[in-house]
């Protein structure tokens, strides 16, 4: 049976994607063979990421015109040829831009009924929210006092980091695309001041924010941004390279700031690759529950109702213009 909605990459896009470089088609509902586990996608992530993916650029691999593109879900078990598997569980698994799809067992993570909503399990409990806290936590090491600075203020991965330095004590200043996005991250996120990059200086308003340097720089943007946050690093200053939001959209990758820079600072810098912390992504989740449940770590997630809508919703994604974590509702009510 052809029930099985499926969105291919039709074209590889110059520059920001568009609609039309989606193909929305349906194809056979697969089958669980010995071993295997049928699952029904009911949430689908969408991050940055996957245009670098498209670009042939990501280490996860690259997406061709006529490939399925791949993205992490939440996704229901329906069939099971697997003993550790049972129908109606709820799983984690890369399940693809698609309504159905089939997995060895070894692929599926089981998703904790701790975790409510349960598309926090692809945003603020996910994989944004181990990003989020390997980096501030694990790397940077953040002290009471110290003033962070993270661009793309109120995205998954930097919303999560964000509140996890207010939680420890820090001063926080977060970069973003509008007035209404500036707004959140000081209203409902705790920053203590962000910066709109479209309309603000943000070399001057970062000299007057930061008189005395950024002591941890959470890069999601890579590019200009990263080079004036460089220049107004701290003594001992950490720097999480983690994203390249400025380039993704690139057919090019920019040169990056001079190392003499970060050598003036003796700062620390690290990259950052969230897959290396997966072993430890319970402990994440231990750590981080107890915040969400009492309002110190909040999650908005831009959430699109149905499959078919993911492309245009990537899109606004690669243009900036979604409001906090991009999802997909796959399975309607």
């Amino acid at each position: 049976m052809n029930d099985n909605m499926q969105i291919q990459l039709a074209g590889t896009p110059e520059g920001i994607p568009q609609e039309d470089d989606f193909a929305v088609v349906e194809a056979a509902r697969p089958e669980a063979a010995q071993g295997q586990v049928l699952c029904e996608t009911h949430y689908l992530s969408l991050d940055p990421y996957m245009r670098s993916q498209i670009a042939g650029r990501h280490m996860s691999g690259s997406v061709k015109p006529g490939d399925l593109l791949r993205g992490e879900a939440v996704s229901r078990v329906l069939q099971s040829r697997h003993p550790d598997f049972a129908p109606g569980d709820t799983v984690r698994c890369f399940a693809g831009w698609q309504q159905y799809s089939v997995h060895e067992a070894s692929e599926l993570h089981r998703v904790s009924a701790d975790i409510e909503p349960v598309s926090y399990a692809l945003s603020v409990l996910g994989m944004p929210g181990l990003t989020a806290y390997a980096g501030l936590i694990w790397q940077a090491q953040p002290r009471a006092g110290d003033v962070v600075v993270i661009p793309a203020a109120i995205g998954g991965v930097g919303a999560t980091a964000g509140q996890l330095a207010k939680v420890h004590g820090c001063r926080v200043i977060g970069i973003a695309g509008s007035d209404e996005k500036c707004a959140y991250a000081v209203e409902e996120l705790g920053y203590d001041a962000c910066i709109n990059r479209r309309r603000e200086n943000i070399a001057g308003r970062l000299d007057a924010l930061c008189p005395q340097g950024i002591d941890i720089f959470f890069d999601l943007v890579g590019g200009a941004m990263l080079q004036t946050a460089s220049e107004r690093l701290a003594q001992g200053a950490r720097v999480i390279l983690c994203g390249l939001m400025a380039e993704y959209n690139s057919a090019s990758r920019g040169g990056g700031p001079p190392p003499g820079l970060w050598i003036r600072a003796r700062a620390t810098v690290y990259g950052l690759v969230v897959y290396d912390f997966e072993p430890r992504r319970d402990e994440f989740i231990a750590a981080c529950l107890p915040y969400v449940r009492d309002g110190r770590l909040k999650m908005r997630e831009d959430i699109a109702t149905g499959l078919a809508a993911a492309p245009a919703a990537f899109c606004r994604l690669m243009r900036g213009e979604n409001m906090g974590k991009a999802v997909v509702k796959v399975k309607l009510d």
